[in-house]
């Protein structure tokens, strides 16, 4: 897999582009500043990007900017961004242009290679992997649209939202993977969604929420 980094730390930069390399992947290439992101972008269009939220010069939103104008150029191009905290703003910012090939995560996650791994390959597979503390802080701070849901449902839609599959939802819950598809369609019905188990629309429950 093809992949184009933006980190401005240079540890971190270097780590992940040892790891990923390690990994049998190309790090194409690896701009540290904000300006560089979209053209990188452009000339090599990679299979996926990981891309900090805040770079120089301005260490606000510069990789945030450059991830959704490269969706716009480059429609579906899978992109899984990093942040130090939970910015509630920029996750529903990034998700509001559609889940397909998006991921939200803490860097704390990077550290957990197989975590960090296991998300990028679900972004770079048409997927969506939101970190939990994302998830819990959206699900939080815009409760009212789920005031339906019973709290059952609310565990199924914040590990829906990470990007698991049913199969790990049923495991996680310890319940079948059938009671799990029917919580599901139970939340697509209350938020108004089409009944659907099917890869990136599983997220369109949070971006429900997200954008009422």
């Amino acid at each position: 897999m093809r992949i184009v980094i933006a980190e401005d730390n240079a540890l971190l930069r270097e780590g992940l582009s040892l790891l990923l390399s390690t990994e049998g992947h190309e790090v194409v290439a690896a701009p540290d500043n904000g300006p560089d992101v979209l053209p990188a972008l452009l000339e090599h269009r990679p299979d996926a990007a990981v891309l900090d939220v805040r770079l120089p010069p301005g260490f606000r939103d510069e990789g945030l900017r450059a991830a959704i104008e490269a969706r716009r150029e480059l429609p579906g191009l899978p992109i899984l961004v990093l942040s130090q905290y939970v910015e509630e703003t920029y996750a529903a910012e990034l998700l509001a242009g559609g889940a397909e090939g998006v991921g939200y995560l803490l860097k704390d996650r990077v550290s957990r290679v197989d975590q960090f791994l296991d998300a990028l390959h679900r972004v770079a597979t048409g997927g969506t992997a939101l970190d939990p503390e994302v998830v819990s802080q959206l699900m939080t701070s815009r409760s009212d649209p789920l005031a339906a849901l019973t709290p059952r449902e609310r565990e199924v839609l914040s590990l829906m939202a990470q990007g698991l599959d049913n199969a790990t939802i049923a495991a996680s819950l310890v319940i079948t993977e059938r009671s799990v598809s029917k919580h599901i369609g139970s939340i697509f019905a209350k938020l108004g969604l089409p009944p659907s188990d099917s890869g990136h629309r599983r997220v369109l429950a949070v971006l429900a929420y997200l954008n009422s």
